[in-house]
């Protein structure tokens, strides 16, 4: 972003997730009124956000999971009345995303999120994609994608509209994956689509499996 910075950025994520409280809140709306660059920040953070919060599926945990959530409190602490299981997962998606916030700006501050790869039906989650301008190179790191057969690899296509897929390599769900690409491939903003290949990758130069994740390039 243009007049913000670093913390900026990190601000708005956490504006767009509904973290962000208080006087800071207050303050950062604030500006959000006179700052059109952070306006679109907030744009920016709320859409590959929503995007995640479409792709992953509620899963409504059994009864006795409360119990024993219960059971591990300190008396004193074991509040007698209804729970509401949608509280929790409130709870649960704050802490999530927060989580990969924190992960996202542990990282030099020439690391930009320019994508969200959404899952096709066949797999479950959603993987982050970010560029490191300072390295040219992207970061991908999975998010709840499950485990891979042993057979099985996935593999990573940058689609420039018009184009045949372009392989850019395999990647790992169970580890953040870094691929040194041109920033002048980006610009264009390709599709990034992830298939299913045999292990190791496609053995012909083009997808051979399903496309299981998806996401257009964002503009940076």
């Amino acid at each position: 972003m243009k007049t913000g910075n670093h913390v900026d950025s990190a601000l708005a994520a956490e504006y767009a997730l509904g973290t962000l409280r208080g006087p800071a809140r207050q303050h950062f709306e604030r500006r959000l009124q006179q700052d059109r660059a952070l306006q679109e920040e907030v744009s920016r953070w709320q859409t590959q956000l929503g995007h995640m919060d479409t792709s992953l599926k509620p899963v409504t945990p059994p009864a006795e999971v409360w119990q024993k959530i219960l059971r591990s409190l300190p008396v004193e602490q074991r509040v007698r009345m209804p729970f509401r299981w949608h509280y929790l997962g409130w709870a649960l998606a704050a802490c999530f995303a927060g989580a990969l916030l924190v992960n996202i700006y542990q990282q030099p501050a020439s690391l930009q999120a320019i994508a969200v790869l959404n899952s096709s039906g066949s797999q479950h989650g959603s993987w982050v994609v970010a560029f490191d301008r300072a390295k040219s190179e992207l970061t991908l790191q999975a998010v709840n994608t499950g485990t891979l057969a042993d057979r099985q690899s996935f593999e990573l296509w940058l689609i420039p509209p018009g184009q045949k897929p372009q392989s850019l390599g395999v990647v790992n769900p169970a580890s953040v994956t870094r691929i040194s690409v041109d920033k002048t491939r980006l610009n264009v903003l390709p599709l990034l689509a992830i298939s299913l290949e045999p292990k190791g990758g496609s053995p012909t130069g083009q997808p051979t499996g399903p496309v299981v994740f998806s996401g257009k390039v964002a503009q940076s």
